[in-house]
C-alpha cells in the first residue's frame, strides 16, 4: 500500500488568473494553450467566482474501470491514475464515464490525457499564486 496524492482545490482562493492552466499546458504540450490544459476553471457569477476542477485521482476510478485496453493505471510512486499512450486506442470511454469530465482524448495527440500529478510535483500547484490548488495526501491506495 502507498499514499494517494491528489490536488485539493480551494475555490474560494481562486482568482481566475488561469496561470495553473498555462503551466499545465506548457508541460503537456510544450506551449501555452489553456484550452488544452488538464484542469478546468469554471467562471461564474459574472466572472466573480472561479471553480478549478482537476482529476480527483479516484480510489475506484471509472476511467480505468471502463478502459477496454486497460491503458489507465495507478502510478505506484504518486498514486495518480496515468494513461499509457502506447496502449490507448482513443475510444474516449474514459471521458464519457468520468463524473467530472477531466479525462479524454486530446484533439492533436489523438490519445486520452489526464492529470498525472506531474510525477509528484504538479506544475499547476507551483504556478498558483493564491494557494487555490495544493498537493494533498488522501489516505492509502492498494496497488494490487
Amino acid at each position: 500500500m502507498a499514499e494517494k496524492y491528489f490536488i485539493k482545490t480551494n475555490f474560494d482562493l481562486c482568482t481566475g488568473c488561469c496561470l495553473c492552466q498555462l503551466a499545465c499546458s506548457m508541460r503537456l504540450l510544450g506551449g501555452y494553450n489553456p484550452h488544452r490544459a488538464l484542469l478546468r476553471i469554471e467562471h461564474a457569477g459574472e466572472n466573480l467566482y472561479h471553480f478549478p476542477t482537476v482529476c480527483n485521482q479516484c480510489a475506484n476510478p471509472y476511467c480505468a474501470n471502463v478502459c477496454p485496453v486497460q491503458a489507465i493505471r495507478r502510478d505506484p510512486a504518486t498514486g495518480a491514475m496515468v494513461v499509457d499512450h502506447e496502449q490507448c486506442v482513443a475510444c474516449n470511454l474514459c471521458h464519457r464515464y468520468c463524473p467530472i469530465g477531466v479525462v479524454g482524448v486530446d484533439v492533436e495527440l489523438k490519445k486520452s490525457v489526464k492529470c498525472d500529478l506531474c510525477d509528484g510535483a504538479p506544475r499547476c500547484v507551483a504556478a498558483c499564486p493564491t494557494g487555490a490548488l495544493e498537493l494533498a495526501v488522501g489516505g492509502e491506495v492498494n496497488h494490487g
